[in-house]
C-alpha cells in the first residue's frame, strides 16, 4: 500500500495536498480505493459548494455499495476533476493522481496526519 510523505490524510481515508497555505487537492487515499473495490460512479461536489471538516463532500459507487466521501478540510470547492465523472476508476487506477475537488479558503488542518501517523492508523483498522 501506498502512503506519499508529502500529503497528509485524514482518519476517513482522505488524502490532502496542500496547494499553499488556504488551497489543497483532496482525494481518496490507496487504503480507501482498497476498501471500497471497484468503482463506478461519483457524484461530484459542486464548484462554489462549502465543505465543512468530517462532512460528506461527495460520494462515490463501487460494486459493494455507495459511500461518502468526508472533506479532510473546512472550506469552498474552487474546482473538481469533471475527468472523474467519465471514468470514477481513475480512483482505482492512480488514487494519488486522481484527485475529486481543489478547495480553498482551507481551515480546520490540525488534526490531518502524517503519512506515517495514516499508515499506523490503518494498521489498525
Amino acid at each position: 500500500m501506498n502512503f506519499p510523505a508529502e500529503l497528509k490524510y485524514s482518519k476517513s481515508h482522505e488524502w490532502v495536498k496542500m496547494l499553499d497555505d488556504t488551497t489543497a487537492l483532496v482525494g481518496i487515499s490507496d487504503f480507501a480505493q482498497e476498501e471500497l473495490g471497484d468503482l463506478v460512479f461519483i457524484n461530484l461536489p459542486q464548484v462554489g459548494d462549502s465543505v465543512t471538516k468530517e462532512e460528506s463532500m461527495c460520494d462515490v459507487e463501487s460494486v459493494k455499495a455507495v459511500s461518502d466521501v468526508m472533506s479532510p478540510v473546512t472550506g469552498v470547492v474552487a474546482e473538481v476533476n469533471e475527468e472523474l465523472l467519465d471514468a470514477p476508476e481513475k480512483l482505482n487506477d492512480d488514487p494519488y493522481g486522481a484527485w475529486i475537488a481543489k478547495i480553498e479558503n482551507i481551515t480546520d488542518t490540525e488534526e490531518l496526519l502524517d503519512a506515517s501517523d495514516y499508515e499506523a492508523f490503518t494498521r489498525e483498522a
